[in-house]
């Protein structure tokens, strides 16, 4: 059989005609087929869009309409090897030469015929290399951690950061997150594992860098962590009555720790200290300790640290031989049923009988509280007996020697404003408090002392760089100023020595302390100069013996120790010892 085909290209009906050669073969017509010429594309959208000159080969995405399996993807006027997804996504492998230099690339689509043709043109942007800047740390946002503590996240605050930048401990890589601007500056997080806090010494230092790889990049000026057993960031001293033993409250590393309490002995003769170790565990943010008047309990308030909790008293039995403290599970955990309110204490004093105590609340809506307990003298454990308004934020309370009333300077939000003293009348039987009324202060004040006399009170205002002076009626407790008198750069401690002579007062901001003689008439303060601390001071206490002075240095975790003149009221140093 002879066939013959006649095909005409085109959107055209091609007939088909076989003819019959042998008798009774017939012949006739078949049908039609119809051949359909090839679409234009069209492209919308790539994927990626972009690269750095001299990167490396990748697969290039591109998303449109009316593609073709025979559809081919031009990448700056070449051809690339194109794999049909779909008829409105193709991709294509790009080699690294095809980025070898800065610039644009036009990406097309070309369709084949019949038809077809070549879609619009999409631009793809090859960078110029960019050098990585050299990082530079500012702060590391905490920088601190008890030894054998739980892994955590380590901030760092600093600036030229990228997102490929990379933390080291001890010059070891640890997983990075970029995180963005903070605080003007740029802030990534690094994974910390427990492992890094199993260390051998009771002080191990470890070095914290930032490396940005490669174009540019490079190393930051290193940044110190401390991994501790002993004290970080002491904010308050307390002496047993019989001057002894000396206690020490330690903030720790806030938010992720807890604190602890430093216990030492005391010589009695050249005053010296010596630690009692191990520390002993507190809770989040140990803010202030005080020695029950028995000596048999000690009592550490637990801010929260920036509210982790509410805050806490944690109370610990005293041995009156070795000065070591025993957690005994009858403190108080604030924000609770017994005063949902009363949160973030920062201070507490203990009622000269031994019987009450009360608690100043920095924390919670303004005007803040003043809790109030009674402490049972066998266990040690505290009973709430209800809570009054304070004049203000409450920063500090104490107890005036008479054991009639209670003073509380208080803070008027926001800060940067004159403060105040709050007054309260003591009930001797219940312990209650009983509002006698309010007095200005100076602005942003910090803490209250009542010389021996019970006559005088004194508050150290941070903001105004001074120390308030009052006169007390013993017989109302009511307060009476008489005027201010110049401290250094943010006063935040006063006490009076056990005489009623002399007064002093840390300055968290110059690292000194002030010493002042007192007049016993009017109660009015003389400069007698100051003398250095270390960094940061923050609490002071004297000895009862009168012959030593104590003072906290929350920047260097240390305690300073001063000997006194007893004519002058000087202070001369004698020595540090770490917390």
């Amino acid at each position: 059989m002879n066939n013959r085909t006649v095909a005409v290209v085109g959107n055209l009906a091609v007939a088909i005609v076989s003819v019959g050669l042998l008798a009774g073969c017939g012949g006739g017509t078949a049908p039609p087929v119809t051949i359909q010429p090839n679409p234009s594309p069209t492209g919308t959208t790539i994927s990626p869009n972009n690269a750095i000159a001299g990167g490396a080969a990748f697969t290039l995405t591109v998303n449109g309409t009316n593609f073709v399996a025979a559809s081919i993807i031009s990448f700056g006027g070449s051809a690339a090897p194109t794999t049909f997804v779909s008829s409105t996504q193709l991709t294509a492998a790009i080699p690294a030469a095809s980025i070898a230099s800065a610039g644009t690339a036009t990406v097309t689509v070309t369709n084949p015929a019949p038809g077809g043709g070549t879609s619009n043109g999409l631009n793809f942007t090859i960078a110029p290399v960019t050098n990585n800047p050299i990082p530079s740390i500012v702060s590391l946002i905490q920088s601190c951690a008890p030894i054998n503590g739980g892994a955590f996240n380590l901030l760092v605050n600093g600036s030229g950061f990228v997102p490929s930048s990379i933390v080291q401990w001890n010059g070891s890589n640890l997983p990075t997150t970029f995180l963005g601007p903070f605080n003007g500056l740029l802030l990534i997080s690094a994974q910390v594992p427990a492992s890094d806090l199993v260390v051998t010494g009771s002080l191990v230092v470890a070095t914290i860098t930032v490396f940005n790889p490669p174009p540019g990049g490079g190393s930051s000026n290193t940044s110190n962590f401390t991994i501790t057993a002993g004290g970080v960031g002491p904010r308050s001293i307390s002496m047993d009555p019989t001057g002894s033993f000396a206690y020490v409250a330690n903030n720790g590393c806030p938010d992720d720790f807890v604190g602890n309490v430093t216990a030492y002995t005391i010589n009695a003769t050249t005053g010296a200290l010596t630690a009692v170790l191990p520390n002993v565990s507190a809770d989040f943010g140990p803010h202030s300790v005080t020695v029950n008047p028995s000596g048999k309990f000690a009592y550490v308030v637990n801010d929260g640290a920036i509210e982790v909790t509410g805050g806490s008293i944690f109370v610990y039995a005293l041995d009156s031989t070795t000065g070591t403290l025993t957690l005994t599970g009858n403190g108080v955990l604030f924000g609770t049923s017994d005063c949902p309110s009363c949160v973030t204490p920062y201070s507490l004093a203990v009622h000269p009988s031994g019987r009450f105590a009360y608690v100043a609340h920095e924390g919670g809506f303004f005007p803040t509280f003043i809790s109030m307990f009674s402490i049972d003298a066998t266990t040690g454990a505290f009973t709430s007996i209800g809570a009054i308004s304070a004049g203000g934020r409450a920063e500090a309370v104490t107890v005036d020697p008479t054991g009639n009333f209670v003073y509380v300077v208080n803070e008027i939000d926001p800060g940067g404003l004159p403060g105040n003293v709050s007054a309260f009348s003591i009930n001797t039987t219940t312990g209650a408090l009983t509002s006698i009324g309010t007095i200005p202060a100076g602005t942003d004040p910090t803490s209250v002392a009542v010389d021996p006399t019970g006559k005088f009170a004194y508050v150290t205002n941070s903001g105004s760089n001074n120390v308030s002076i009052y006169t007390i009626n013993t017989t109302t407790g009511a307060l009476t100023s008489v005027g201010q008198i110049s401290a250094d750069i943010n006063p935040s401690f006063v006490a009076v020595d056990p005489t009623g002579k002399f007064a002093y007062v840390t300055n968290s901001g110059a690292n000194d302390v002030s010493m002042y003689t007192i007049d016993s008439t009017t109660g009015t303060l003389a400069p007698i100069g100051t003398i250095a601390a270390e960094s940061s001071p923050t609490s002071i206490a004297v000895h009862p013996s009168g012959k030593f002075v104590y003072v906290t240095n929350s920047g260097s975790n240390s305690v300073s120790i001063y000997s006194i003149n007893a004519t002058t009221g000087a202070l001369t140093p004698i020595g540090t010892v770490g917390t």
